[in-house]
């Protein structure tokens, strides 16, 4: 190669470089810019709030539930909800016996209904526990199930909201 070309071939590989380098500085502008648009956008936006819903022992802890009991021996247990929202909360519960074929899932349970108790309201940022609450079960069965489903009332209807259950084996 003569000396021209090695000149041209510098001259070339430097302006490629300036390009690559503005290029480069382009792309850690945009990026930098989209990264501040989603924090601001985190920052600005509030979470969404939430409700907490359980079924608590006759301690009214959240441990050591009862899953033995014999045929027609109380069981009792205590149910508790916390608004995490930013507005009241208005519920009432429904209380259902159910099987191994009791289907239970997003959706309201096709148990037996056995008690129905509402109408609560609790204010943003407040946890109460309802009860006293007792249930007997009058077949044997292994996979017995204490169903409770939580209904939102809103303008004079209700709104499944969501469940729980226990499982409880009933012997002799």
């Amino acid at each position: 190669m003569n000396e021209t070309n090695k000149k041209n071939e510098k001259k070339d590989l430097l302006t490629s470089n300036k390009h690559f380098e503005k290029l480069l500085k382009v792309c850690l502008i945009i990026g930098i810019v989209i990264v501040s648009g989603f924090i601001i956008y985190y920052v600005l936006t509030p979470e969404p709030g939430y409700v907490t819903f359980g079924i608590l022992n006759e301690d009214q802890k959240a441990e050591g539930f009862i899953t033995e009991a014999s045929i027609n021996e109380t069981i009792p247990f205590y149910l508790s909800v916390g608004n995490y929202l930013d507005r009241e909360f208005t519920f009432r519960f429904k209380i259902l016996k159910g099987n191994n074929y009791t289907l239970v899932g997003p959706f309201p349970s096709n148990g037996s209904l056995f008690l129905t108790v509402g109408d609560f309201t609790l204010e943003p940022n407040n946890e109460r526990i309802f009860g006293d609450y007792n249930i007997t079960f009058s077949e044997l069965g292994a996979k017995q199930r204490i169903i409770v489903e939580l209904w939102e009332i809103k303008d004079e209807s209700e709104v499944f909201y969501n469940n729980l259950f226990q499982w409880l084996n009933i012997t002799n």
